[in-house]
């Protein structure tokens, strides 16, 4: 669905998927259309957000529209709100920027999605930021970059700068990831020729594959394979490679699976050379992925800069986890210099409702969730994981690290000042198993021996 539909008009639906145009190349003219006025984009956003906050029933909204009228409707509703004011303030910066070009790095994965939305949408320029994207090929050139001040920020697997700041490999770094880019939006993967062998008590001997040592993939699937009773570090071998080097050695039957962000889970089904065992968020739904980060030098030399970067950033976030916007994005996603993958391989990610190489579609509706708010508890977890596979050599203070890196008072403060919505708490079920960060032991006990 075209994200910037009228949603004073009684004739759409406010969630749907497209189906107004008689071919591809229409849709993306329509597309580029609503795409070039950014005061139309914002206000169609803060129309739809009140209208459905008036109207929780779309049904009923349209009803009501048809009976008294756009005009009628529009001038009872600001009566109530004041839409005019509501856009303006949407839309204007906060604080002049004291940098405004800035260069953001990005690896060609879905969980970028926040960052390429705020760049092509205009979540950044409305801050007063001039940003160039910057594609990378894996995550030790994207991490060095930042660290190095070669990019002003860029996404990282969230626990690269937890792992960072506990000296994790060398010195502590200091970078901040005040931002959650993503929830969900992996799986594990497996070659065809597996596709008999679907009890991972019996993977003996196997190789995998994943995007990094300080990612939750190697978490996630170390954990699965302790829960079925086998020793990640003996029975099976685990190798770091990067998303195309993944699918290359599937394919030449090197690996026999690898768990990963997407597309690459995705792209292993429509090149028919594997089969998605499990969605990531079958272990943990809602665990975090990648995570905006910036040097924390940032927040004391040009404060206004990371302020802007923040709010750019929530609002593409909390745009695209919209499910009416999702078709869109795979649409301005797709291109060669961003994702380069096809449309409907983007659309079954970004919808849920996917073919899983086996002969069977499933839906999933959170497949991916885009949820800014870091909470430190699963910073805490992260850290308890680099600890129990050996990564982590020394004890920390755990608490103080999550708290310095997930920035979550930031993260509130600036959700409110915007009106998006702060959830109060969150439980973290993990692999059946619920996680309390000031009991970490207990939960680590009933999982089973570690590393």
């Amino acid at each position: 669905m075209p994200i910037f539909d009228n949603p004073f008009d009684a004739n759409i639906k406010l969630s749907c998927s497209c189906g107004r145009h008689a071919s591809e190349a229409e849709h993306q003219s329509a597309i580029s259309a609503e795409l070039r006025t950014e005061e139309q984009q914002m206000a169609r956003v803060v129309q739809s957000a009140v209208l459905r906050a008036v109207f929780p029933n779309d049904g009923v909204r349209r009803s009501f529209l048809r009976a008294v009228g756009v005009s009628s409707a529009m001038a009872a509703l600001s009566q109530a709100f004041p839409m005019g004011a509501a856009v303006a303030a949407a839309g204007d910066p906060v604080g002049v920027p004291e940098k405004k070009q800035l260069n953001i790095g990005f690896l060609p994965i879905v969980c970028s999605t926040p960052l390429l939305v705020g760049h092509l949408i205009g979540f950044f320029s409305k801050q007063g930021l001039q940003v160039t994207m910057q594609k990378n090929a894996g995550w030790l050139p994207l991490r060095d970059k930042v660290i190095g001040g070669e990019l002003d920020a860029a996404h990282l697997l969230a626990a690269m700068p937890l792992g960072l700041r506990a000296g994790v490999g060398g010195a502590p770094v200091n970078l901040v990831a005040p931002v959650l880019e993503n929830l969900n939006g992996s799986a594990l993967t497996l070659h065809l020729k597996h596709k008999d062998n679907r009890n991972p008590a019996k993977w003996q001997g196997m190789k995998f594959a994943v995007p990094s040592e300080l990612a939750i993939h190697n978490f996630l699937l170390r954990e699965y394979l302790v829960q079925n009773g086998l020793d990640p570090n003996k029975d099976v071998q685990i190798k770091v490679m990067t998303g195309a080097e993944m699918l290359a050695g599937l394919r030449a039957g090197t690996i026999d699976g690898f768990t990963v962000a997407e597309p690459f889970n995705q792209r292993a089904v429509l090149d028919g050379i594997g089969f998605i065992h499990l969605l990531s968020a079958d272990l943990w739904d809602g665990h975090p992925c990648c995570a905006f980060t910036v040097h924390e030098k940032m927040l004391k030399e040009t404060p206004n800069t990371y302020g802007a970067l923040m709010r750019g950033i929530l609002r593409a976030t909390t745009f695209a986890d919209l499910a009416e916007n999702r078709w869109t994005v795979a649409s301005v996603l797709s291109a060669p210099e961003y994702l380069n993958q096809p449309i409907p391989l983007l659309e079954q990610v970004l919808t849920g409702t996917y073919p899983d190489g086996l002969g069977t579609t499933r839906k999933m509706p959170r497949r991916i969730a885009f949820e800014p708010l870091p909470w430190e508890s699963m910073a805490s977890w992260l850290l308890h994981e680099m600890k129990r596979w050996g990564y982590l050599k020394k004890e920390v203070n755990y608490r103080q690290i999550a708290e310095q890196v997930f920035r979550s008072t930031d993260a509130r403060k600036q959700m409110a000042q915007l009106g998006i919505k702060v959830p109060a708490d969150k439980k973290h079920v993990i692999l059946g198993k619920e996680f309390d960060p000031e009991r970490p032991d207990a939960f680590f006990k009933a999982l089973g021996k570690g590393g």
